[in-house]
C-alpha cells in the first residue's frame, strides 16, 4: 500500500472528528467573535475597552499572576509527587497513585466546598489553631487570592504529574549509574542529571497547568468569595449579570488568541531547546 493511498483514507478517517469539532468549537466561537464587534454597536470598541478599562486590565493581571503561583506551586508538588511514584517503593508507588487517581474521582466543586471548609474563618483549621490557643483570631485563608491559589492547585497536580512521570520514565537508567559510577552525589546526580533529563516534562506539565488555570471559573468564584475575580468569572459577570455580551465576547477573544500566542510561542522557542531527543 503505497503513501498516496493511505493519505487519502487518512483523512476520510479523520473527517468525522474534525467535523465534529468545528461545530461543537469553532462555530460557536465565531459567533462569539461577530458578538465583539458588533455589540451593542459595530465597531472594535470592545477591545479598545478590554486595553483601556482599568477593572478589566486588573483583572487580567490578577489571573496571570495567580496563575504563575499556581503553576510553580502544582510543578513543585507534582515532581515530588511523580518522583515517589516512578522511583519509589511499591508500597510508596501504591500511596501515589492512590494520590493522584482518586482526585479525578470528585467533582471540582466538591472539592471547593470541601477547601472553604477547611480555609474559612470557621473552618476546621482556624478552629483547631484558636482552640489549640496558637492564634487569637481567625486567619484569613479563604475568599482571597490565597484560597483561589490553594484550590487551584490542588485541582490542577494531578495534571502535571502525567507528563512529568513520563519524562521520569523515559530517562535511561546507564546515565545515572553513570555519573554515581563518577563519584557524583546523590544529590549532585538529581540536580545535575536527573532534574535537567526531565526539563521537557516539567514543561509540557508547566503549559498544561498554565492554560487550563487561565480559565478556571468554579474554584475562583467559590474561594474568592467574589474579591479574586478571575477572567472567566469576569466573562460570565458580563454576559449574564451587566449584560454586556460584547465586552465579555471580547475578553473571551482576547483570552484564546493569548493562549495560542502562548501555545505557538512555547512550540517555537522552547521545544527545540528542551523537548527535542
Amino acid at each position: 500500500m503505497t503513501g498516496k493511498s493511505v493519505l487519502p483514507r487518512t483523512i476520510l478517517l479523520l473527517a468525522p472528528l474534525l467535523l465534529f469539532l468545528g461545530l461543537a468549537y469553532v462555530v460557536p466561537f465565531l459567533g462569539v467573535i461577530r458578538w465583539s464587534v458588533t455589540l451593542p454597536e459595530p465597531g472594535l470598541g470592545q477591545y479598545h475597552a478590554v486595553l483601556t478599562d482599568p477593572l478589566v486590565q486588573s483583572v487580567f493581571i490578577r489571573t496571570l499572576r495567580i496563575c504563575l503561583f499556581v503553576t510553580v506551586a502544582a510543578l513543585v508538588m507534582a515532581y515530588a509527587i511523580a518522583y515517589v511514584w516512578v522511583r519509589g517503593t511499591p508500597a510508596q508507588r501504591m500511596l501515589a497513585e492512590f494520590c493522584i487517581l482518586v482526585p479525578f474521582w470528585i467533582s471540582v466543586l466538591t472539592r471547593a466546598f470541601g477547601w472553604l471548609a477547611l480555609l474559612s474563618n470557621r473552618g476546621l483549621i482556624n478552629t483547631w489553631l484558636q482552640a489549640a490557643g496558637i492564634i487569637s483570631e481567625p486567619l484569613a485563608l479563604a475568599r482571597n487570592e490565597f484560597g483561589v491559589i490553594i484550590g487551584m492547585t490542588h485541582f490542577l497536580i494531578p495534571f502535571a504529574v502525567f507528563p512529568i512521570a513520563s519524562a521520569m520514565r523515559s530517562i535511561d537508567e546507564r546515565v545515572l549509574l553513570a555519573a554515581r559510577g563518577m563519584g557524583a552525589s546523590r544529590s549532585r546526580i538529581f540536580w545535575s542529571v536527573f532534574v535537567p533529563l526531565t526539563y521537557g516534562g516539567l514543561i509540557g506539565a508547566a503549559l498544561i497547568v498554565f492554560v487550563f488555570a487561565l480559565g478556571f471559573f468554579v474554584t475562583p468564584a467559590i474561594l474568592g468569595g467574589g474579591r479574586s475575580v478571575m477572567v472567566a468569572e469576569l466573562v460570565y459577570l458580563r454576559i449574564f449579570q451587566s449584560p454586556d455580551w460584547g465586552l465579555g465576547a471580547a475578553i473571551s477573544v482576547v483570552l484564546v488568541v493569548f493562549i495560542g500566542v502562548l501555545l505557538a510561542l512555547m512550540r517555537r522557542f522552547i521545544k527545540p531547546a528542551h523537548l527535542v531527543g
